[in-house]
Order: C-alpha cells, then sequence, then structure tokens
C-alpha cells in the first residue's frame, strides 16, 4: 500500500494548480491572445509552468502508486498530461500554442473535477 496523505497532498497541489491554469486562462479567448503581445507570452509562459508542474506531480503519482491510481479514472488522458509535461521541458522553444490553448479550452476543467474526486475518495 502506498501513503495516502502523500498523494492526497501531491493532489491537492494538482487541484490548486489546475485552478491556477483556469484563472490565469480566463482572459485568453483565442490563440494570438497568447501569441501577439508580451503580455499574453508571459501568460503562456506561466500556463506552461503550471502545466509542466501538473505532469511532474502525476508522473510521482504513479510512481508512488505503482501506477495503479491513475488508470482507475479514465476519463482524463494521463498519458498525454505527463507527455505534455516532456514537451515543455525537453522542447520548450517549439511548444505550439494552439495546442497549450487546446488543453486550456477542452481538458483542464475536466482534470481538477475528476483530481476532486480522487481526492474525496482517497
Amino acid at each position: 500500500m502506498y501513503d495516502i496523505l502523500l498523494v492526497k497532498g501531491i493532489l491537492s497541489q494538482i487541484e490548486n494548480a489546475c485552478e491556477t491554469v483556469i484563472h490565469r486562462f480566463s482572459t485568453i479567448k483565442t490563440v494570438s491572445d497568447f501569441t501577439d503581445s508580451p503580455s499574453g507570452k508571459e501568460k503562456l509562459d506561466s500556463i506552461c509552468m503550471q502545466l509542466f508542474a501538473i505532469g511532474e506531480s502525476l508522473k510521482n503519482i504513479d510512481k508512488i502508486t505503482d501506477f495503479k491510481l491513475l488508470s482507475k479514472y479514465t476519463d482524463v488522458d494521463w498519458k498525454g498530461a505527463k507527455g505534455m509535461r516532456d514537451i515543455i521541458s525537453h522542447h520548450y522553444f517549439d511548444i505550439d500554442a494552439e495546442e497549450i490553448y487546446y488543453v486550456c479550452e477542452n481538458k483542464i476543467d475536466e482534470m481538477k473535477e475528476v483530481i476532486h474526486q480522487i481526492i474525496i475518495e482517497l
């Protein structure tokens, strides 16, 4: 068995990071809001840092739980979220603003809800 308190702590950090992404993304209406101004690029960078932290934390949960916890919750593309972390960290200058926009627009709310559900169920 794994340390449930440790996992809940990490999940809470992920939930907070999702909330931060949602808040920062709230003023972004199009991909060009990320790319056409210095402030948009700063917003993109700050969101990418949160996505990096989410992906890294998900990898840590997999290690701690021997890949058994997240696999129970199939509504989220955990592999994709961890892969986003790898792209951000290893190919930073090749980050696709459209992909970040898509993730923020379509995936983060659902991830936050599932993370919250996992915390409650633990």
